[in-house]
């Protein structure tokens, strides 16, 4: 009522005779359709899923999917604003292969097509410290032939020579113990410091490099947090002041890698960094496990930060892809609403709700609700269901598993649907759960 209010409509429900929305088709609605005189607009349940032609048939009026959930209809009367368009970002991601000389060539070029898909605009290959190897000419032009850009991570002209022989476009990284042959590369490179506390060990690189009219980013090094974190910041800040035209780059690894925190925030903070100082690229790695996904945070984050910037608006309300451990709103049933659906429920099916600190099950006659799963399936066996089959018990076991994740995180919990991961998370798909309901129920016409 209130939304027909402010939205400016009025309405008409009409009640079909199925007491499980999700298992309507179009199909089945279009012959049961009672279209009430004045009616401009139609729309069906988020879950009736299938082809709307059948619909389409029977009325010339606008059809709509709405929401899955009811509480959600606002946004089909463009109660929220629309979404932010985030096509556009300057800051280019360097994804690196570490240790490379130590994989065989077949991983490389599976971790390489991945990191790419990722997002990722160049791989860089990281090569060992003191070391030379053979292969990287081979290791960079197998890339090369995928269309991929490579990068070289390595102070040894030896190794850094042959790969840009092989097609590296891009060399990371140089100062004063390398920069004598970067003439010879003819390529791109990144200056480093001499020394990571002294800014202005960057400047005879950078005088060196620019006599020769060799392109360069500068990157001041990042530090981990407790080895100057905060210092090694301000050093971008005062790079970017006193070359202010310049490229630079931001190795944002250090921090991820090294910071027992789930990398998603991390590589979102560091991006938006690097937007406002206009340091368009970073580099990256997926070596620790909870930075294992940074190179599709950065392509995410890059998209976001952007967009605030250009805008000049906070990152708020455009995306919810890096929201990941908590979701972003939760949707409660008003005091009272659960027992009065509870009383209404006529058939054996179960609905299962994750409210008020608790998991609650619902069903013709019960209305079960604790924190624990293992005791409301102990209540719903002490009434001895006809229909709490093995295939049902586990189904229901599946259910109430995610309902607890979504009370311990703060998460929406929708039932047969997957629990929001934001970029990662993985539909449940076809609802396997609700085609056997609908195949084994006999008290409802077949739609």
């Amino acid at each position: 009522m209130d939304l027909a209010s402010s939205a400016g409509f009025e309405f008409n429900v009409q009640v079909l005779p199925i007491t499980v929305a999700a298992l309507m088709t179009p199909k089945w609605i279009a012959p049961r359709l009672e279209i009430p005189a004045g009616t401009t607009r139609i729309v069906i349940p988020g879950y009736c899923d299938g082809d709307l032609q059948p619909l389409l048939d029977v009325t010339d009026l606008p059809l709509a999917v709405g929401p899955k959930d009811l509480r959600d209809l606002p946004n089909l009367f463009d109660q929220q604003k629309k979404p932010a368009n985030l096509d556009q970002w300057t800051i280019e991601i360097i994804a690196e292969i570490n240790h490379a000389p130590r994989l065989k060539l077949k991983q490389i070029v599976e971790m390489a097509t991945s990191l790419a898909a990722d997002g990722a605009d160049w791989i860089d290959i990281g090569c060992e410290p003191n070391g030379c190897w053979s292969n990287v000419a081979d290791t960079v032009k197998a890339l090369k032939d995928l269309g991929l850009r490579v990068s070289i991570d390595s102070l040894n002209p030896q190794e850094i020579g042959p790969a840009v022989q092989a097609g590296a476009e891009l060399v990371l990284s140089v100062n004063a113990t390398n920069r004598e042959a970067a003439p010879d590369w003819g390529v791109p490179v990144v200056v480093i410091p001499d020394d990571i506390a002294q800014l202005e060990s960057l400047e005879p690189t950078i005088e060196f490099l620019t006599n020769a009219h060799i392109p360069l980013r500068i990157d001041p090094v990042l530090e981990p947090i407790g080895l100057g974190f905060a210092a090694s910041l301000e050093r971008y800040l005062l790079a970017r002041k006193r070359w202010p035209d310049a490229e630079m780059m931001m190795g944002i690894g250090n921090l991820t890698e090294l910071t027992d925190v789930d990398s998603c925030g991390v590589n979102f903070l560091l991006l938006g960094i690097c937007q406002e100082l206009n340091i368009n690229s970073v580099l990256t790695t997926q070596v620790i496990n909870w930075a294992r996904s940074s190179v599709r945070e950065c392509d995410l984050a890059r998209r976001m930060v952007h967009y605030a910037v250009h805008h000049q608006v906070p990152p708020k309300n455009l995306s919810n892809e890096l929201v990941t451990l908590r979701d972003s709103r939760l949707v409660h049933f008003a005091a009272g609403q659960l027992a009065d659906l509870a009383a209404q429920i006529k058939d054996s099916n179960y609905r299962i709700f994750a409210q008020d600190d608790e998991i609650h099950l619902l069903g013709a006659g019960h209305h079960l609700h604790d924190r624990d799963p293992f005791v409301i399936f102990d209540q719903l066996a002490q009434t001895h269901p006809a229909n709490l089959s093995p295939s049902h018990a586990f189904y229901l076991g599946y259910e109430m598993s995610k309902a607890l994740t979504s009370l311990t995180l703060g998460k929406q919990y929708t039932q047969d649907e997957s629990l929001e991961w934001g970029h990662l998370t993985e539909a449940e798909k076809n609802r396997h759960r609700l085609q056997r309901r609908f195949r084994t129920r006999s008290n409802q016409e077949d739609p």
